[in-house]
């Protein structure tokens, strides 16, 4: 395949409102990390116009899977935002810090349940799909293809990855660079090239957080 069969191609059946709308969100997607690597609290009035948009999107093309992760961001992003407002010095900026043995704990807790609950989701697919109507319906997992595996699996590592960005710990950026790494090829398989172009974006800038989050620490034991 060329550059045209994997990013443009797949446009040619959206609708001019449909294009807009994603790049509109990809926009302020990267927007979002890019406050978030400088710890300003801007990172969740841009990330929540980004994730509603996605909401909107993903719920149209069926990706109950990542429109739950949007969904679930925008609700997380409120929550982040509160933390972040009473902790910002100077009502913009955090500091951060590593996560405690108990927070990794419950991070572990959070994707398991997460697992769990995006698996439950797409059992019940055929269902939702079917208007909410269990007429001729056979529920099941047999419908998911691997890049659906793969969504659950991702959906999971993000929801744990908000969580500790919520908490302004420096471990969510390495949650974000495994899950952006593999949502790239994803994305293009199902046909949403701009957004594969910002997760290519993302886990750039993921590593340059994890980076700069860790060297801001360090200077503040020095200082």
């Amino acid at each position: 395949m060329n550059f045209y069969d994997l990013f443009l191609k797949p446009y040619e059946s959206y609708t001019a409102i449909q294009i807009i709308l994603e790049s509109t969100a990809a926009v302020f997607g990267i927007l979002s990390v890019y406050f978030s690597i400088k710890k300003n609290i801007w990172v969740y009035p841009t990330g929540i116009i980004s994730t509603i948009l996605y909401v909107y999107i993903l719920f149209n093309f069926g990706l109950l899977g990542d429109m739950m992760i949007n969904f679930y961001y925008s609700v997380m992003s409120i929550y982040g935002w509160i933390l972040w407002s009473h902790n910002a010095e100077d009502k913009i900026h955090v500091e951060v810090s590593w996560a405690t043995k108990k927070q990794w704990f419950f991070g572990g807790i959070l994707f398991i349940l997460s697992l769990a609950l995006v698996t439950l989701v797409y059992y019940f697919k055929p269902y939702i799909d079917n208007n909410f109507s269990f007429k001729d319906v056979r529920l099941g997992l047999y419908h998911l293809d691997w890049a659906n595996w793969l969504d659950i699996f991702t959906t999971s590592l993000f929801l744990v990855g908000m969580w500790f960005m919520a908490k302004q710990k420096i471990e969510n950026w390495l949650f974000w660079i495994v899950g952006d790494l593999i949502c790239i090829p994803m994305m293009i398989y199902k046909g949403l090239g701009i957004t594969s172009v910002q997760y290519f974006l993302f886990t750039i800038m993921a590593i340059v957080g994890f980076i700069e989050w860790k060297k801001s620490i360090n200077f503040e034991k020095k200082v």
